[in-house]
């Protein structure tokens, strides 16, 4: 197959990803995580991540190469998340980026990390479907997108978390029910002995007159917490798996209940589901039986596609390049806190202040 090859890099958070991708074919797909050097401090620690990036930096962009059968001199773009993310987690990967793209003599495209999400279903089921609705579930973010082009277009917001994101809500919960961090693995894995019915949580902005595709897990965390105190103050344990398995029901309701709404009201019959949380076995589960109930075709891309990756990141770029359009300047920066309107993300640096 013939088409320009884009190398993706990705490293917003605590994975180090590098992925490389030749019209829409996923050609190299490899990640370093860090994950363990935080789960004992319960959290992702900045500087700690920043310093993982820079030490697998190389390692991981070499790896991918070899795994394509490339050199960097048949690489033809490089794409690179340039936000939101994590300041100095950022700040090594685009340092990185523009080394490369520079020695290859290659344009740079800068990425949203969140557009990436959206393209890695791509890799696995195609070009998306226009429109489509995306759910976007991971540890800091949940929203539901309109998407028609992803590269050409701006990305319409239906709705977004007011607070807790629905990853956040199961990495609290966890430290709370004493299961280990990252939360939503453990939360999965505890819920598989549990009954979903045995807590009553509450299902957050679902009653008639709440915002229809907005999201709250603030409230859910807080019965939870409050679930598992009461029990300690009649001097007996939470039974944990229970809790969990309740927990993730009430998510997994209130994330498709909404999804398929959004479908349902603008008429859309494709409903993509992407990020980490996408990966929860009851969340997939649910979505399945919802979307088919409803005659809405579900698209989730594969579970090592899921979570922060370089291959994503790779995908977008591909669309970029094959859309024409155009690269980012050498001086780009990083937008820590970036919005979602576009899937290329290249702010320029603040002009200077004049002085006095």
């Amino acid at each position: 197959m013939s088409g320009p090859v884009v190398l993706g890099i990705e490293s917003s958070c605590d994975e180090t990803g590098a992925g490389i991708v030749r019209n829409g074919e996923l050609l190299a797909h490899v990640v370093a995580s860090s994950m363990d050097e935080h789960a004992r401090f319960g959290g992702v620690v900045p500087e700690i991540a920043a310093r993982a990036h820079l030490h697998a930096f190389n390692p991981v962009v070499r790896q991918a190469l070899d795994q394509a059968g490339l050199r960097l001199n048949q690489i033809d773009a490089v794409a690179v998340t340039t936000g939101p993310g994590l300041s100095g987690a950022l700040q090594v990967s685009l340092a990185g980026a523009k080394t490369l793209a520079y020695a290859a003599g290659v344009p740079l495209y800068g990425v949203h990390h969140l557009a990436g999400h959206v393209a890695a279903d791509t890799l696995e089921h195609g070009p998306l479907p226009d429109p489509c609705v995306v759910l976007i579930v991971s540890g800091g973010h949940t929203s539901l997108l309109l998407v028609r082009d992803l590269v050409r277009e701006p990305i319409l917001h239906l709705g977004d978390t007011l607070d807790d994101a629905a990853g956040e809500c199961f990495d609290k919960v966890a430290r709370i029910l004493g299961l280990p961090y990252p939360g939503g693995p453990a939360i999965d894995r505890a819920a598989r002995d549990g009954d979903p019915k045995a807590v009553a949580f509450p299902r957050p902005l679902t009653r008639p007159g709440d915002a229809p595709y907005s999201f709250s897990f603030s409230g859910l965390k807080t019965a939870a917490a409050r679930w598992a105190e009461q029990h300690r103050q009649r001097g007996e344990e939470p039974p944990v798996a229970d809790g969990a398995a309740a927990l993730q029901e009430a998510v997994a309701d209130v994330l498709t209940r909404k999804a398929l709404a959004a479908c349902r009201d603008h008429g859309v019959k494709t409903l993509i589901v992407v990020g980490g949380v996408a990966a929860n076995s009851r969340v997939r589960a649910l979505a399945e039986r919802r979307c088919a109930s409803a005659g809405i075709e579900l698209r989730v891309p594969p579970m090592t596609l899921c979570t922060d990756n370089g291959a994503m990141i790779a995908a977008v770029g591909d669309l970029l390049v094959r859309s024409g359009a155009e690269p980012a300047p050498l001086n780009v920066s990083i937008d820590p806190s970036a919005p979602l309107e576009y899937a290329s993300l290249t702010p320029l640096p603040a002009p200077p202040v004049a002085a006095p």
